[in-house]
């Protein structure tokens, strides 16, 4: 079996139906599909019922609400596929995904890449990203970060050995899930291919779990931001080569800090600086030399 395509479904009774019929209408048959019920209270189950009374290729796996990443790690035990792709449940795909995937990965990379279209309620807007060939992980990482969609999971095709010999997990209870895997997946890649194919369809939903900003959320966004980015400085710090994934996971947090409301940033202006975040960003441009500088400065942070 070729693909694992792997769908979390919690509570998406709106969208479920487009996003799994857009799955079967797929012109590349050898694939199965795990789908993962997050405890939804809705009509998500009747409607996963009536495809898997339908289709013969899903797996279907019902657990207790535990979050996103529960949903993908419980897919990613039960795939038996060469290739895992992850599929959220309010977003859809194009009919030849699975066959224009199949066609470019006849030299088995450890990572493929393709592009997203952005679905809002009055337009959409293609990210039309310039592909590559076949680089080693770090190398790959650097030409990524020039993308608008860096760590988005749904992006990559993963080759299933790669990521089950490496014990790859989504952190449990957190935000940013993505931020705190993805590129750590790519970094440790031996072969990285990327697509200028747009074959998936993210819709831009305001009630979505990332646009949820009441005051809690914001605090647990920023705390969980910081969490993974120091997971990922403490795991980077032992890989060659990897300034450009540090200085991408530095430049992220500064971000993320950077649109907190007014009255959280004196408290995070402390841990970011307690944290050396700013030692970490590159300086190996001019325009890379002023950015430290003009943070350093703006932060306090001893020159």
């Amino acid at each position: 079996m070729k693909f694992s395509l792997i769908v979390p479904v919690y509570n998406v009774e709106n969208y479920l139906d487009k996003c799994l019929n857009s799955i079967f209408l797929n012109n590349y048959k050898d694939y199965e599909v795990i789908i993962v019920n997050d405890g939804s209270t809705d009509n998500s189950e009747k409607i996963i019922n009536e495809y898997v009374s339908k289709y013969s290729n899903i797996v279907y796996i019902k657990q207790k609400n535990k979050g996103l990443s529960s949903a993908r790690n419980a897919g990613v035990k039960k795939a038996k596929g060469d290739y895992i792709l992850f599929i959220d449940s309010d977003d859809y795909i194009e009919k030849d995904l699975l066959n224009t995937l199949n066609k470019n990965l006849t030299d088995s990379p450890d990572i493929l890449r393709y592009q997203l279209r952005e679905i809002y309620d009055d337009r959409k807007v293609d990210c039309n990203e310039i592909g590559f060939d076949s680089l080693k992980g770090i190398k790959a990482f650097s030409k990524i970060t020039k993308y608008k969609y860096i760590e988005v999971a749904v992006l990559y095709v993963y080759k299933t050995s790669f990521f089950k010999k490496n014990k790859f997990s989504f952190q449990e209870k957190i935000y940013h899930e993505d931020f705190a895997l993805i590129p750590i997946i790519i970094s440790k890649a031996d072969m990285v291919k990327s697509i200028n194919y747009i074959g998936y369809n993210y819709v831009n939903r305001k009630s979505s779990i990332m646009n949820d900003n009441d005051e809690e959320k914001i605090i647990k966004k920023m705390d969980d931001c910081i969490f993974a980015y120091k997971s990922a400085i403490e795991l980077l710090s032992k890989v060659k080569e990897s300034d450009d994934v540090i200085n991408f996971y530095s430049n992220s947090v500064i971000e993320k800090y950077n649109n907190l409301p007014k009255k959280y940033k004196k408290k995070y202006k402390s841990v970011l600086k307690e944290l050396k975040v700013f030692d970490y960003l590159l300086n190996n441009s001019l325009k890379r030399k002023i950015k430290k500088l003009v943070y350093k400065i703006k932060f306090e942070v001893n020159l």
